[in-house]
């Protein structure tokens, strides 16, 4: 038989008060002195307890060929748009 007892508001209050999120914990990295979350690479030098673990440089060259791409390929669909409406218009003329 399971006995049905009324949880107070206190100890429910009390059972949950470890509930609470905490705050997180950021170290300066050893070597760029940079603020990074604890026992993680640090993302602006990619060093993890002195060791390299990611290639940032090679991570932003990529990212900032990725940019430009995307805005080269921004303009060419303008340019095609462009001569779309201009040929409309020539149609409706």
């Amino acid at each position: 038989m399971v006995v049905h007892m009324r949880h107070t508001r206190a100890h429910t209050a009390n059972r949950r008060s470890h509930h609470a999120l905490k705050g997180a914990r950021f170290v300066a990295c050893k070597d760029c002195g940079a603020q990074h979350l604890m026992h993680r690479v640090c993302l602006q030098c990619g060093k993890y307890r002195g060791r390299l673990v990611i290639d940032v440089l090679k991570k932003k060259v990529k990212a900032t060929k990725k940019a430009e791409a995307r805005k080269d390929a921004k303009k060419e669909v303008a340019k095609v748009e462009a001569k779309e409406k201009k040929e409309k218009e020539t149609k409706k003329k």
